[in-house]
């Protein structure tokens, strides 16, 4: 397939994007409505794991055929793209406004997650037996979500909920992991054509492409003033990508890494810890100029994976 082709599919999976977290986010503020969910819990669940569908088919597939590099590096690179170019980019856009109990709750978890995965990784493999302490730590988490409602959103939209947003929101899903599919395979392709290697490829090229729905659904949710679906999407795939996605994908196939993934999961902490920093320090939101500083942070990132 020509370089060509691939720019072609690359444009029509941002489109199948954009579409699909337009559906998602309306669809799911209607069924919070319905549920008696806030918007938080449903962006840190529902749009969460559908958004994450693309990381979750890349890693445990690259876990399948022994690239853990591939497999590590989407995870953590796609945790670092969502906390550095997608929230930061989407606060240059709009200030993200959050909540103290989602700063100090999940923000904190995310955290502890972050540190977890660093010790896990630190003699460059993982196993089962952490697979399944993640796992364990993933059903925990949300079934105390479930458990500990809050209380609905004055600024949840007038429409009323109807059966057919259970049917947008899984085909706005479809259509996000589609186009995530498609992207990475395409942008993998004209990586390789530059002869990028294996765990650049999977922290930088694969973890922005699975990330792109993470990007598609924030910004429509932001832009329509729904900040709890927006914020809680991008901690819930976080949150869901070390404690779903690697957790099974060690359960399947114990992994090993390069050495660079330590630097890689340091780089990762040291992002979360700055982004809940901020949203302590300025009223629980990203302003725009912090926004800018995460998006120069992870764009000095890339440049030194790319010039490694």
């Amino acid at each position: 397939m020509s370089a060509f082709a691939d720019l072609l599919i690359m444009l029509a999976s941002i489109v199948s994007l954009w579409w699909g977290a337009v559906w998602i986010v309306e669809s799911a503020v209607r069924i919070a409505k319905r549920l008696g969910l806030s918007e938080l819990i449903i962006g840190l669940t529902v749009v969460a794991i559908g958004t994450s569908a693309p990381e979750f088919a890349v890693t445990v597939g690259a876990a399948l055929e022994g690239q853990g590099d591939i497999s590590v590096g989407n995870v953590v690179g796609s945790n670092i793209f969502n906390l550095g170019f997608i929230l930061g980019g989407v606060a240059l856009v709009r200030a993200i406004c959050t909540t103290r109990t989602m700063v100090v709750r999940d923000g904190g978890m995310l955290i502890g997650t972050s540190l977890l995965l660093l010790l896990f990784l630190w003699d460059h493999r993982m196993g089962r037996f952490e697979g399944g302490i993640l796992i364990a730590l993933l059903v925990l988490y949300l079934g105390y979500l479930i458990w500990k409602k809050e209380p609905i959103e004055d600024s949840l939209p007038s429409g009323e909920f109807q059966w057919l947003d259970i049917f947008r929101l899984i085909a706005g899903i479809a259509l996000v992991v589609g186009g995530g599919h498609f992207l990475v395979e395409s942008a993998v392709r004209l990586a390789r054509l530059l002869g990028v290697s294996e765990w650049v490829i999977g922290v930088t090229i694969v973890a922005a492409g699975t990330s792109a729905p993470e990007f598609a659904t924030s910004l429509i949710a932001v832009i329509k003033g729904r900040h709890g679906v927006s914020a809680g999407n991008l901690i819930g795939s976080d949150l869901f990508n070390i404690l779903g996605v690697l957790g099974l994908a060690a359960l399947i196939r114990p992994m090993t890494v390069e050495a660079s993934a330590v630097s890689s999961v340091l780089v990762l902490v040291g992002m979360v810890i700055l982004v809940v920093v901020f949203l302590m320090r300025t009223g629980w939101q990203i302003s725009r100029w912090e926004g800018a500083l995460l998006v120069a942070i992870n764009l000095f990132r890339w440049i030194l994976d790319f010039l490694r």
